[in-house]
C-alpha cells in the first residue's frame, strides 16, 4: 500500500521505516525542513540501533521518502498515520494540539479516500474527534475511517519490538477500516486483536500505567527490603517465578522516566478524573517514583557530612540504555539537587551528553569515559545502566578520591563488589562496607 506518516518523532519515524522495510511505499511528513534533508540522506534524528541502516536501505529501493508538504504526501495515499506528539500539560492531560493540527491537514489536502491511521498516543475518545473534525472540513464526497493502532515500542529496541512484538492493537468501528490495518501489519508476522476504538485507546494507557505500577512496586519493596536485611534481587527472583507475576519489569532501581510512562500515568489519572473517578492506586505509583528518583541522593547524604564541595560523578543520563533520550530522566532531578547543594559535577554518557547539555545545569562538567569522570571524585552515582558502565573494570574506581560508589541500577555484584576497597551501596541489597559519615 502507499502510506503517509504525520509526523517524524520517534513513533513516526520507526513506524514509516518498518512498514518500509516490510515492502510498502511510504512517505514521512514532518514541518521541520532541516530534519527532513537530513533524513533523505538516511541520517536518523534520534539514536534507535539499525534504524539509520533500514532507512538507506529503503531509501534507496525508493520506498521511504521525506517531505515537509502535506499535499504532495497525501497525493494517491491508501492510509495516513497521524504519529505526533501529545505532549503533558500543566495538569497531566495530553496536549493534543499536534493532533488537531494533522486532522486540519488531512482535511485540507485529502481529495480521496482515506483510511486514517492513530499511532499517537492520545485519551480515550480522541478518535471519534478526530474522525469528525476531518469530515466536518474535508472538501467533496471523499469517505473517511479513522482505526486506532497504538504503539507498544521501547526505546532502545524498537526495531526488534516492532518485528518480535507480542500483539498489534487494532481498533476500529467498521470492518472496512480493521481489514486495511490488518492488511498493512500482516507481514510482520505478529498476533493481531481486534476491539473498538476506546477499547484500543485505553489498552495503550492501561499497559503503560500497570508497567509503571510494576515498578514503583519493586521499588517500594526494594526499601523495606534495606530496612529488614534482605536482598532485592533474591526476593524479585522468587517472585518472578510464579507465572501470575512474571519476572519483567521486576528490577527494583531509582525509578522509570522517559516519554511514555510518566506522562501516560498522569494523563490516565486525568482520565479517570474526567470522569469523577479517582484512581488513587495510579496517585500512588507516581507518587512512590518522584521519591524514588531521589534515592541516590539521599544516600549520599547519609554517606558524607555534606555534598558542597564535593567532586561527583554522575555515569548515565539517558533515562535508559540504547538511547539519547533524556525526556523525564531521573539524571535531570538527581542533577539539579547536586548542583543546589553545591557538588561539582562531572557527568558521563555515552550517547545522550550532546542532549544533555542542552538541559542540564551549564555547571555540569562532561567526561568522555567512565575513567575520565571518576578519577579524584569523591562520589559516583551510577544512574544508567550502560553497558560501558556494567562492563566497566572495577579496579576503576579505585582511581577515586574517596572509592564510594551509590548504584542506582544494581549494575554490580555484592560479591565481585567486596573483592576491591570500594563502599559500595545499591538498590535494596545490603551495602557492601558500613556507611561511615566522613567529615573531609
Amino acid at each position: 500500500m502507499k502510506i503517509s506518516i504525520i509526523g517524524t518523532g520517534y513513533v513516526g519515524l520507526v513506524t514509516g521505516v518498518t512498514l518500509a522495510e516490510i515492502g510498502h511505499e511510504v512517505i514521512c511528513i514532518d514541518v521541520d525542513a532541516q530534519k527532513i534533508e537530513k533524513m533523505k540522506q538516511a541520517a536518523s534524528p534520534i539514536h534507535e540501533p539499525g534504524l539509520s541502516e533500514m532507512m538507506a536501505r529503503n531509501i534507496a529501493v525508493k520506498r521511504l521518502a521525506f517531505t515537509t508538504s502535506h499535499q504532495s504526501g497525501f497525493e494517491d495515499v491508501d492510509v495516513i498515520y497521524i504519529a505526533v506528539g501529545t505532549p503533558e500539560n500543566e495538569d497531566g492531560s495530553a496536549n493534543l494540539m499536534y493532533v488537531e493540527q494533522a486532522a486540519k491537514d488531512i482535511a485540507e489536502n485529502v481529495v480521496d479516500d482515506v483510511t486514517v491511521v492513530m499511532k499517537s498516543t492520545v485519551p480515550v475518545g480522541t478518535n471519534h474527534k478526530v474522525k469528525e473534525q476531518i469530515c466536518n472540513a474535508v472538501k467533496g464526497r471523499v469517505k473517511i475511517e479513522i482505526v486506532s493502532n497504538p504503539e507498544f515500542l521501547k526505546e532502545g529496541s524498537a526495531i526488534e519490538d516492532t518485528f518480535l512484538g507480542d500483539r498489534i492493537v487494532i481498533g476500529s468501528d467498521s470492518m472496512e477500516g480493521a481489514m486495511v490495518v490488518a492488511a498493512i501489519n500482516e507481514p510482520f508476522g505478529v498476533p493481531i486483536y481486534h476491539t473498538d476504538i476506546k477499547s484500543a485507546e485505553m489498552i495503550k494507557y492501561a499497559s503503560n500505567a500497570f508497567l509503571a505500577t510494576k515498578i514503583s512496586f519493586i521499588n517500594e519493596i526494594s526499601n523495606i527490603c534495606e530496612l529488614v536485611g534482605a536482598n532485592i534481587e533474591n526476593v524479585a527472583s522468587g517472585m518472578g517465578m510464579d507465572n501470575r507475576i512474571g519476572s519483567q519489569f521486576l528490577k527494583a532501581g531509582i525509578g522509570y522516566g522517559g516519554s511514555c510512562f510518566p506522562k501516560d500515568t498522569k494523563a490516565l489519572i486525568q482520565i479517570a478524573g474526567n470522569v469523577n473517578y479517582e484512581f488513587d492506586l495510579l496517585k500512588g505509583v507516581v507518587n512512590v517514583n518522584k521519591k524514588q528518583q531521589l534515592l541516590l541522593i539521599e544516600k549520599l547524604n547519609q554517606c558524607t557530612d555534606k555534598i558542597e564541595g564535593k567532586r561527583i560523578a554522575v555515569l548515565g543520563l539517558a533515562f535508559k540504555p540504547n538511547t539519547d533520550d533524556m525526556r523525564e530522566a531521573t539524571s535531570i532531578l538527581i542533577v539539579e539537587e547536586l548542583i543546589r547543594q553545591r557538588a561539582e559535577v562531572v557527568a558521563f554518557d555515552p550517547i545522550a551528553t550532546e542532549n544533555a547539555k542542552s538541559i542540564l545545569h551549564p555547571l555540569v562538567v562532561y567526561a568522555a569515559s567512565v575513567e575520565e569522570a571518576v578519577e579524584g571524585s569523591d562520589a559516583a552515582l551510577i544512574v544508567t545502566e550502560w553497558e560501558e558502565i556494567r562492563g566497566i573494570n572495577l579496579s576503576v574506581f579505585q582511581k577515586m578520591r574517596r572509592p564510594l560508589i551509590i548504584d542506582g541500577r544494581n549494575c554490580f555484584s555484592l560479591d565481585s563488589m567486596k573483592e576491591y576497597p570500594i563502599e559500595y551501596h545499591s538498590i535494596g541489597r545490603p551495602a557492601v562496607t558500613e556507611s561511615v559519615k566522613l567529615p573531609y
